[in-house]
């Protein structure tokens, strides 16, 4: 009796062709359109540069 087992990650050629021709199938879609975007955006920056280094130091020493 043989037995052949493969390993994580070991190359299976048919698989790999399984799937070369699954992609190359795929048609692009109406949705694949970019849309305009108009609108505005808000970024809040958060804590100072200064009390994220703070903080920073402060959970290093609770290691």
């Amino acid at each position: 009796m043989v037995s052949r087992t493969m390993s994580m990650g070991a190359y299976d050629e048919a698989e790999h062709e399984r799937r070369e021709r699954m992609t190359s199938q795929v048609e692009p879609g109406t949705d694949d359109d970019r849309k305009t975007y108009r609108g505005s955006v808000e970024y809040d920056s958060g804590d100072s540069t200064d009390a994220l280094l703070e903080q920073f130091k402060r959970m290093k020493s609770d290691d």
